[in-house]
């Protein structure tokens, strides 16, 4: 936050010694970005924060939550010091703390609100329990039953969160053990790559294209969607939002804006490319092909375009792909598949892993793309090695 002088001035009077404006109760304007900013005093303590927002109305809603979580978190306090917090109180603070975590994309931290919520549901009567209450026993059971009904990573980060908000109430002094300690992990096995070869993706790009033989208006931009998120890496989300003015043919490239779900949170297309959400892709000869045909495509049907049109008609075709699948022989593969495809090509094609991991939007420097695709560097390099001769 830009430096904030901490003298109070009157409503819409602009503070002499600053570029702030008070607007309104607890709420500030930085004149020279427009960007309304809360400053509440709770607990004792004067709290100061963006609200990520130039439009008013918006500033109003957000300072509404903040100064209502403000509120919560001193009520929370208040019993602490009595010595009674809830479990649904300390996962509270851990989901606060999540949500405040800014190194956590958007969709991490709704991951970790949807778990949270499975947690309290699979558990009935665990949000208002006195956390001193909670015994290893209680622990031992829901994990069990739990473990029957989700996916093993859902489990293992559900356990996690358990833990953790245990450990808040443990070092909150609202508890003196962790009860949900002992818990294991359960190994969790990589989803096999299953991918088609070059003669099924020809096949199963027509499938998709024909709609099962009952073509209409959404089969080709069905088809043209398919070959978009193959032919660039995209993820679905970004693949739908991507604009015309985002493909750059003299330079070969295309700019992605992330897909982070931050556009759920009122952040648009160019805010987002401004804060350095986005990365570029290169336009490989099959992608400028199919922007080409997709051109062609929209003269056809006397459409104009314009710069700031998405390329892409549809956002999504799983149905469409999932008929072709069944229709080709070949085994089901989803949006998220189509990225995989992307990868493995490059990587058989020659392009070094941290390089194909930049292009798909990954940074961890490849690790994750090493995880997931090192067997194909491997099977690369042998091939390789076949044709080295002495």
């Amino acid at each position: 936050m830009q430096n904030e002088p901490n003298t109070d001035t009157t409503d819409n009077q602009k503070d002499s010694k600053s570029d702030w404006r008070t607007v309104g109760k607890n709420l500030r304007m930085y004149v020279p970005s427009g960007v309304y900013h809360a400053r509440v005093r709770a607990g004792g303590k004067l709290h100061c924060q963006t609200l990520e927002t130039d439009v008013r109305s918006i500033a109003n809603v957000r300072l509404a939550d903040l100064e209502k979580n403000l509120r919560q978190m001193v009520e929370r306090q208040d019993k602490l010091t009595k010595g009674r917090m809830t479990f649904g109180e300390a996962l509270a603070l851990f989901e606060q703390r999540k949500n405040a975590d800014a190194t956590l994309a958007p969709n991490t931290k709704l991951y970790y609100e949807n778990l949270a919520k499975a947690l309290l549901k699979s558990w009935p009567g665990l949000k208002a329990l006195d956390i001193r209450k909670l015994t290893e026993h209680d622990c031992l059971i829901w994990a069990g039953k739990f473990a029957d009904s989700v996916s093993a990573s859902a489990y293992n980060n559900t356990v996690s969160i358990l833990k953790i908000t245990c450990e808040i109430a443990i070092k909150l002094g609202a508890r003196m053990d962790n009860p949900a300690k002992d818990l294991k992990r359960i190994p969790t096995k990589a989803k096999p790559l299953i991918l088609p070869s070059s003669e099924q993706w020809g096949r199963f790009v027509e499938a998709v294209g024909n709609g099962g033989g009952n073509r209409n208006r959404y089969s080709q931009p069905c088809a043209f969607f398919v070959q978009f998120c193959a032919f660039g890496g995209f993820r679905k989300g970004e693949a739908a939002n991507v604009l015309w003015q985002d493909c750059n043919f003299e330079n070969g490239t295309i700019l992605v804006v992330e897909d982070d779900g931050q556009e759920a949170n009122g952040k648009d297309h160019d805010y987002r490319i401004k804060n350095g959400q986005f990365r570029v892709v290169p336009m490989i000869d099959a992608m400028r092909t199919l922007l080409e045909n997709v051109k062609a495509f929209n003269v056809k049907l006397e459409r104009t375009i314009k710069p700031t049109d998405k390329v892409m008609e549809v956002a999504e075709c799983e149905r469409s792909m999932t008929r072709a699948c069944k229709e080709v022989g070949m085994a089901r593969i989803t949006h998220h598949d189509l990225r995989h495809l992307f990868a493995t090509r490059c990587i058989e094609t020659g392009v070094d892993i941290p390089t194909v991991s930049r292009w798909l939007g990954h940074n961890d420097g490849g690790a994750l793309a090493m995880k997931t695709y090192g067997h194909l560097r491997q099977d690369h390099s042998l091939a390789m090695a076949k044709k080295v001769n002495f």
